[in-house]
């Protein structure tokens, strides 16, 4: 059994060990949680390209010392020429997931990392931008070694992918995926975040770096031009929470799917489940599952379009209804979405009880595949959420958000502990923080074993023509037999441990004594470190 790490004040954890580190170096040097987390947001950009990068977009959430969380959105909407009829016009019945013309939304990231410093620093935060972007610019210059994990990964609508603007110079080497440990260099970036650490991040939406961004946006035909990078601004959101018996869990509001995962464990609770690791758990969350995402796909949007409020769904009352329509040995029906998506999820709790619950990604593996030349950045894809009918939820038009599958949770326990965690995971993330939250918090599992323990997803594969119930092979083979007797459509994946089942991290202060015991998972390339 795995072993939890403890740490006397403050810990960081990170999918990549070299965001650990640089998370550890600013908490060292003085740095509050949320410092050392747009720290760890530049490096990781850096080295886990396949994840995140600094076109992407991101979700805070951060709780002080004495109980206030803040929500911060730092996703981007569709750019000016981003119009149905410039797809159709195209020839196309949906929206690409390569190329320029996937490239259809401001990418947020920084917005939010500006955001967030300026709660840094009303909170006491002193450590200057230069310092913090450091690592990510030293290894952007130096070179960082090409992760596993990258090497691992499926590179869906690879063809496509690599005939990408400036993709195959990027990412390549001689026309060929790198080998795992291979030195990159991604000098361009180095240059651009150098900029920013000199000129501020707001240069990043208004300023030299914008300018090139836009340029380059552009020549590649994307639909987003430089006034939505001038127009863009990260923004502070009302939390959405579930009251559970033990804690009260938070996660993000629309355009997030945030919902979703409150919603499974609100409904997993009122299914009365009192053993771990039994058919009835799994299917338990299974099932909640299935009613969250019914819910979510009817009223998830861009937040301006919302028909109805969010928190009406997490009643005690609406939370009783779902979990009463779930049958305790019957499989319902299978939504067909599919549960791809590339994300990086990090975490991070300082001395004083500041914490932080972080989620940054391109959407697909390198998202758009576009690398613009004059600032070494790579595009996300997060505009596939969008639909070219309008009558859809989710239709596509200028400066509208898009569906969004980050998700980062944070739970306050009655007991006084904190709780930071998340995931990535794309359409799976509610699924796999379902299973591990429900492991610590309701069946008293470590967090390393929560973290740890065999995983289930369900949806379709990328082409696939049905979802099925994806294992990974380390459950009893009595649970498996117990899942299939009750209608679910078991596939093995014959891996112990599969990226594809998330990236999950957990941080849990503890208020007797201050410390912090913190993990990330063994399927990524990262760990935690603390003070």
């Amino acid at each position: 059994m795995p072993e939890t790490p403890v740490f006397s004040t403050a810990a960081v954890a990170a999918p990549h060990s070299l965001a650990a580190e640089t998370g550890q170096t600013i908490l060292a040097a003085g740095g509050n949680a949320v410092e050392a987390m747009v720290a760890m947001a530049a490096a990781i950009a850096v080295v886990y390209p396949h994840m995140n990068g600094l076109g992407g977009d991101g979700f805070w959430l951060v709780r002080e010392p004495r109980g206030r969380i803040h929500a911060l959105d730092a996703s981007g909407p569709a750019g000016s020429l981003a119009t149905i009829r410039r797809y159709r016009d195209k020839g196309y019945d949906a929206i690409p997931p390569r190329g320029p013309d996937a490239a259809l939304t401001v990418a947020g990231a920084v917005g939010g990392w500006a955001l967030a410093l300026e709660l840094a620093r009303a909170l006491g935060g002193q450590l200057p931008l230069d310092l913090l972007l450091s690592d990510a610019i030293r290894f952007a210059r130096d070179g960082y070694a090409v992760a596993a994990a990258e090497g691992r990964n499926a590179l869906l609508e690879q063809e496509a992918l690599f005939a990408a603007p400036g993709f195959a110079q990027a990412f390549l080497a001689e026309g060929k995926r790198p080998e795992a440990g291979s030195l990159r260099k991604s000098l361009r970036l180095a240059d651009t975040l150098g900029q920013l650490a000199h000129a501020g991040l707001a240069d990043f939406y208004r300023g030299d770096v914008g300018r090139e961004i836009a340029a380059d946006l552009e020549r590649i035909g994307s639909p987003v031009n430089r006034k939505d990078l001038e127009a863009y601004r990260a923004r502070v959101v009302e939390p959405l929470s579930v009251r559970l018996r033990h804690s009260t869990v938070h996660n993000l509001p629309p355009p997030s799917q945030g919902l979703a995962s409150l919603l499974i464990l609100g409904i997993f609770e009122r299914l009365n489940v009192t053993r771990a690791e039994t058919p009835e758990h799994h299917h338990g969350l299974i099932e909640a599952a299935k009613r969250a995402f019914a819910i979510r796909d009817r009223v998830v949007t861009d937040p301006r379009e919302l028909a109805h409020n969010p928190s009406d769904y997490l009643t005690p009352a609406r939370l009783e209804r779902e979990a009463a329509l779930i049958e305790a040995r019957r499989a319902a029906p299978y939504p067909p979405r599919s549960a791809e998506g590339d994300t990086v999820w990090m975490g991070c709790i300082d001395k004083d009880g500041l914490a932080v619950s972080y989620i940054q990604s391109v959407y697909w593996a390198f998202g758009s595949g576009c690398v613009l030349p004059a600032t070494g950045l790579h595009w996300h894809n997060r505009g596939m959420s969008f639909s070219l009918d309008p009558s859809s939820r989710n239709p596509l038009e200028p400066g509208r958000k898009p569906f969004h599958t980050l998700t980062p949770g944070l739970a306050v326990f009655d007991d006084g502990r904190v709780l930071s965690y998340g995931t990535m995971g794309g359409d799976g993330q509610p699924q796999i923080l379902g299973q591990i939250f429900t492991r610590y918090a309701d069946f008293g599992m470590s967090l390393a074993d929560a973290v740890d323990a065999p995983r289930w997803l369900f949806g379709k594969s990328w082409g696939a023509p049905a979802a099925t119930l994806k294992m990974e092979d380390r459950f009893d083979p009595g649970l498996l037999r117990a899942l299939s007797g009750f209608g679910h459509p078991v596939e093995e994946t014959g891996k112990p441990y599969a990226d594809a089942f998330g990236h999950a991290g957990m941080l849990v202060k503890h208020p007797r004594n201050g410390r912090v015991e913190a993990v990330h998972d063994p399927r990524s390339d990262g760990g935690s470190l603390g003070l």
